[in-house]
């Protein structure tokens, strides 16, 4: 498995991926992905033959995103990387590519000592992606309530054994 940066040109494949992971995703439209790649921090694409098969986009703070939740970080923390969202095609799934991708993240988070950010679905509730962040050592930090959905926000602090 490898990954290499996104590119401009990787926002309609990221996209595709993005609808096969909704609810869990977000709905965005492939502008909204082209802006949000670029304005990250880190957006990571896992290829193969075939092409595009997974991805994360994360951010850092104070950067023109309009997400609620994103803001609560914002309004709490000076530094992190936000995960904006993070999918694997469905035919390529639990295959270990998005926990390859957690493992890249991880390792610039220690290496620049900055926490990650995250939220998941409690309404709808997302179990699979719950038992995934809690697996990376996520901790629940907060509960925001949307009119629609609830989410619950966790936070990934550095290693402090690196």
């Amino acid at each position: 498995m490898q990954s290499r940066p996104l590119l401009q040109g990787d926002a309609k494949s990221v996209w595709m991926i993005n609808e096969q992971g909704l609810p869990g995703t977000g709905k965005v439209s492939v502008d909204e992905i082209q802006h949000l790649i670029s304005i990250s921090k880190v957006a990571l694409g896992v290829f193969e033959q075939e092409g595009l098969v997974g991805f994360i986009i994360c951010l850092s703070p104070n950067v023109d995103y309009g997400s609620l939740n994103y803001a609560w970080f914002n309004e709490r923390y000076d530094e992190f990387f936000y995960v904006d969202r993070i999918a694997v095609s469905t035919r390529e799934r639990n295959k270990g590519i998005g926990s390859y991708l957690y493992r890249e993240l991880i390792e610039l988070s220690n290496q620049k000592r900055i926490p990650i950010a995250a939220e998941v679905n409690l309404k709808p509730l997302n179990v699979g992606s719950m038992r995934f962040h809690f697996g990376f050592n996520f901790s629940e930090i907060g509960i925001l309530h949307h009119k629609e959905k609830s989410v619950t926000m966790l936070l990934r602090q550095v290693d402090e054994s690196v």
